[in-house]
């Protein structure tokens, strides 16, 4: 892990060097969880990267990067946040006739049926939440099915975005998989749709999705 300066009231913390793939997403729930309880660090927030942690003190009272430190030397090996450690986490229920189905499979060299199976039998996790809000970057879990995960390894993105892709399309590119929360522009494969609202003002929390969160698609047709 790397330290790296962002100002004077936050520090990037650099995880990419770290051979979990989750050890992000962890380690920010951790320095939450911490600043949370009594004697943590004090900070005013925490927000996880693919593979980075920004730790954001109070403004005008600088970071407290020694309690940021002691909470990352107190992690026990192998332990991970209460939500990736959730085996349940949450169900989306999808119809798999997105406009790209066909094409993943072909660049797959399965058969479209194999996809909507591979997509169904991985175990994805929230990564980190960008691009547009309730918008969250969906990895395969070390413990999915190899074959399954090898399925979408080998993806990139679109050659050509779509100016507009649906809310609710069930996408996926490069490793990661994703839900979009509104119509918006978009690069990745198509592979169907939900009803499951990922962004709702009137919610609390808004975002149905959170980094950490265990997903898991089942087949709605």
């Amino acid at each position: 892990m790397r330290e790296l300066p962002a100002g004077d009231d936050a520090v990037l913390l650099d995880f990419s060097d770290d051979d979990d793939p989750a050890a992000a997403a962890a380690h920010c729930a951790r320095v939450l969880r911490e600043a949370a309880a009594a004697g943590g660090p004090d900070i005013a927030d925490a927000v996880p990267s693919a593979y980075g942690v920004l730790v954001q003190g109070r403004p005008g009272h600088g970071i407290d990067v020694l309690g940021v430190r002691r909470v990352l030397r107190s992690a026990v090996p192998g332990e991970t946040s209460p939500a990736v450690a959730d085996p349940a986490g949450i169900v989306i229920p999808a119809i798999y006739d997105g406009a790209d189905l066909h094409d993943v499979a072909a660049r797959a060299g399965v058969s479209p049926l194999a996809v909507v199976r591979a997509h169904c039998a991985v175990r994805w996790r929230v990564q980190f939440m960008g691009f547009a809000p309730g918008f969250g970057y969906l990895v395969p879990d070390a413990d999915s099915p190899a074959d399954a995960r090898a399925v979408f390894a080998p993806l990139t993105r679109r050659d050509q975005p779509r100016p507009a892709v649906p809310a609710g399309s069930v996408a996926v590119a490069a490793g990661y998989s994703a839900i979009y929360p509104r119509t918006s522009p978009g690069g990745w494969f198509l592979l169907g749709r939900t009803d499951r609202e990922m962004w709702d003002l009137g919610a609390d929390p808004p975002a149905l999705l959170s980094a950490g969160t265990r997903v898991r698609f089942t087949c709605a047709d």
